[in-house]
């Protein structure tokens, strides 16, 4: 496959890789000029198979004859390695950068009308946290994701890398109203079970049949947990049951938990 070869990290032509790991920056750059950037054979091959149109590929100009599964019009940048990492910020050690177009989010209606199992976030700021929950999220059952306003960026690299590829799997609207949009949610049918470590709470596994038939499971921030607003707003507060004292899990991990429960 033809590609161009790259000597100069401040060549214009692989400005949509710069500076990579430089969060703000980044947060800046790719949701207003609709990029993301995949990280890895795998995870661009699951970009691609979900339908996201490809921008252009950076590659280690070792690699080049390996990237045999891309499309025939992709545009290829190759280089060094010590070429790669002044241009990202960090060791490219997968070998293999692809920048993507983002598509337009669904619209909240047209998500909850094609989806039977619902996880709505709050404050979920985290990358690494929000990449694995969507890959526990696709493993599980969950059929769509709603996010806060103040949620992190699913497409940004670290969630994507986490997630294996596995955001792209999972259809997700972003709020506009908050937490006016958990109402909506209540109103297209779904039952609004907070995980919550606080009093009041009931195990998950004793959820009534019809408080599983159509599940919207609310998840906070990693260390606060769900707003109180959100708390009031939901119907029912659930926990997992714990052990030796502790009180909480890692955000992640407590979802990977309830989606397995809500999918039995």
């Amino acid at each position: 496959m033809p590609y161009a070869e790259i000597t100069d990290p401040d060549d214009e032509r692989i400005a949509d890789y710069r500076a990579l790991t430089d969060v703000e920056l980044r947060t800046k750059w790719e949701p207003p000029n609709g990029l993301f950037i995949a990280e890895g054979d795998l995870v661009i091959q699951r970009a691609l198979r979900g339908g996201y149109r490809l921008r252009s590929v950076l590659v280690d100009e070792k690699r080049v004859s390996q990237l045999t599964e891309l499309p025939p019009d992709a545009v290829m940048y190759a280089g060094a390695p010590p070429v790669l990492e002044a241009i990202t910020g960090f060791h490219v050690h997968r070998g293999v950068l692809a920048s993507f177009h983002r598509r337009p989010l669904p619209e909240l209606p047209e998500l909850l009308a094609g989806a039977r199992r619902l996880a709505v976030l709050e404050g979920l700021n985290t990358h690494t946290n929000l990449g694995a929950l969507f890959r526990s999220a696709a493993a599980l059952g969950i059929d769509a994701i709603v996010l806060s306003p103040d949620c992190a960026d699913p497409l940004y690299r670290r969630s994507v890398r986490v997630s294996m590829g596995e955001v792209f799997a999972i259809p997700y609207a972003k709020s506009t109203a908050w937490p006016e949009t958990l109402d909506t949610i209540r109103t297209a049918g779904f039952t609004l079970l907070a995980m919550t470590p606080g009093p009041g709470t009931i195990p998950l596994a004793d959820l009534s049949p019809a408080q599983r038939e159509r599940p919207a499971l609310l998840l906070g921030a990693e260390g606060p947990g769900l707003t109180r607003r959100a708390l009031a707003a939901s119907d029912v507060h659930v926990a997992i049951p714990m052990h030796h004292g502790v009180d909480s899990l890692n955000v992640a991990t407590a979802a990977a938990i309830a989606f397995y429960e809500l999918s039995r």
